[in-house]
């Protein structure tokens, strides 16, 4: 760095040496330090506490900056980190943090785009996966000149979540081009899922906090909705009981798929039965019924994928006691409601969806391309509160999509879903490493419980699940290439192609 400057021979020499060599690690660094301290120490009574902040602002976040768009591995790592906590901080202050995770993700697509010059790297894209992923984004982007829809700010506001988000689909594929990346970031994955896991605990033995309490006061209907049965709902670290209970529930399957993995030592093994255990419990603190079906369904699935006789025995066993817990009467609020996850037709709200459905059905079939994004919902409230479709509860991802992309749109996404499932399976069924096989077994069952519980609730879209979900994606596009009988096998059927 030094070696141009014209300076002094000695000079140049000790000042690289102190520099590069010594990494400031010296007396030199100290006061540089030192002189650092006192000028932001005489600027904060000057700019205060606001100025003060941001000033640690820029000298952090630039050097993340730089780091997420020249490092995608960081990057998404880093974008995860915000999206688990977004709605958490967005309790206490009113930052944009969620807006930023837009800016980031294009930052780190200017990244790719530069390294291109060092790594070319678009095998990916070929995915069926990719493929209809881009064609669902277009259609969004598209629904921007829909002449149903009555405001462009609803659909501004809405494609960020139903497209641009899904960009760290592309940023991880790129970014995990190694199997220790991959691992890292299931890792990664796991571990902001455990944190969520542990703060639900602390919600129901310890209590909400101020800023919690204050933030679920501040609005009657919200807090109608979370305290239910006698007892609030725990939502940990996220915006409602739902999006925490359906996350742990897939996560907590996905950790006993993986402690199924036979060279896995004992210690780990019982970490992951343990942090599975733990996750699948706090969905009790939650009262989302959702989650609470899926759980069997998910093993269900799990024993079909696996046809192992002792898996398909003990998921029998399982349901056995499940059933005698759903016969069973009980007088307490939260297994009561539990209970009542699998009695559908004793559900009044379950009545109400089905009914809202049929209300709703002549509206599709008319506008095939339908009344454009954002006109259901949060954002219809807030800029076409007048509208009739503003007052409509669609309670499920998948309604949502037909009335506001239309059927159509509805289809374009079923198509995208099915395409996750399927290339899934795909992979799981050609691998033949125990450790990545379990992993995209993992992945297979996640994906799937997701596709199911995008029809009762917003599944996919909510922070952070719809970071997470893609995120899943791009390592199941990804974690193929380090099988080396899968890479073997692609490669003999491509030359039997040409031939």
């Amino acid at each position: 760095m030094l070696k141009n400057i014209p300076l002094a021979g000695g000079l140049k020499a000790w000042l690289y040496r102190q520099i590069m060599g010594e990494k400031l690690d010296n007396p030199l660094g100290y006061m540089i330090l030192a002189a650092f301290a006192l000028a932001f120490g005489g600027l904060v009574p000057i700019l205060g506490v606001k100025g003060g902040m941001m000033i640690i602002a820029g000298l952090l976040g630039v050097p993340a900056l730089l780091l997420c768009m020249f490092n995608q591995q960081f990057g998404v790592c880093f974008t995860l980190l915000i999206a688990f906590f977004v709605n958490y901080f967005s309790k206490i202050n009113n930052a944009p943090l969620g807006t930023s995770l837009d800016g980031l993700l294009l930052l780190m697509c200017f990244g790719i785009f530069v390294g291109q010059v060092l790594r070319k790297d678009w095998g990916f894209i070929r995915d069926p996966i990719s493929t209809w992923l881009m064609i669902w984004m277009y259609y969004c982007f598209v629904q921007g000149l829909n002449p149903a829809a009555e405001s462009k700010a609803a659909w501004g506001f809405s494609v960020r979540a139903v497209a641009v988000l899904n960009l760290v689909y592309f940023i991880a594929a790129y970014a995990m081009n190694t199997l220790s990346k991959v691992k890292f970031m299931m890792k990664w994955l796991l571990g902001l899922a455990g944190i969520a896991c542990l703060y639900a605990f602390k919600q129901e033995y310890t209590g909400f906090s101020d800023s919690e309490m204050a933030w679920l006061m501040a609005d009657p209907e919200r807090y109608q909705l979370f305290f239910q049965w006698g007892r609030m709902r725990i939502f940990s670290i996220f915006s409602d009981p739902m999006t925490f209970g359906i996350m742990m529930t897939y996560m907590g399957i996905f950790c006993f798929i993986m402690a199924s993995v036979e060279k896995y030592t004992i210690e780990r093994k019982i970490f992951l039965c343990i942090l599975g255990a733990a996750m699948v419990w706090t969905t009790a603190y939650t009262g989302t019924r959702t989650c609470y079906a899926l759980i069997p369904i998910g093993l269900a699935f799990y024993a079909m994928m696996t046809l192992s006789p002792r898996i398909i025995i003990g998921g029998v066993a399982v349901m056995a006691v499940l059933t005698v817990f759903v016969l069973k009467g009980s007088s307490n609020p939260m297994i009561f409601r539990i209970q009542s996850a699998f009695k559908p037709s004793e559900d009044a709200s379950v009545q109400i969806r089905y009914y809202n459905q049929q209300r709703i059905r002549p509206f599709i079939y008319t506008h095939p391309i339908g009344f454009g994004l954002g006109s259901t919902g949060l954002w219809a409230r807030r800029f076409t509160p007048d509208s009739f479709l503003a007052k409509f509860a669609h309670d499920s991802y998948y309604v949502r999509i037909a009335v506001e992309a239309g059927w159509i749109g509805l289809i374009i996404y079923m198509m995208f879903m099915f395409m996750c499932v399927r290339r899934t399976l795909y992979f799981y069924l050609r691998v033949r490493d125990p450790e990545i096989k379990a992993i995209l077994l993992s992945l297979l069952v996640a994906i799937f419980l997701l596709a199911v519980a995008n029809y009762p609730q917003e599944a996919i879209v909510q922070l952070p699940t719809s970071m997470v979900f893609h995120v899943m994606l791009a390592i199941v596009v990804r974690i193929k290439d380090f099988d080396e009988h899968y890479v073997e096998m692609e490669r003999l059927l491509k030359a039997r192609r040409e031939l």
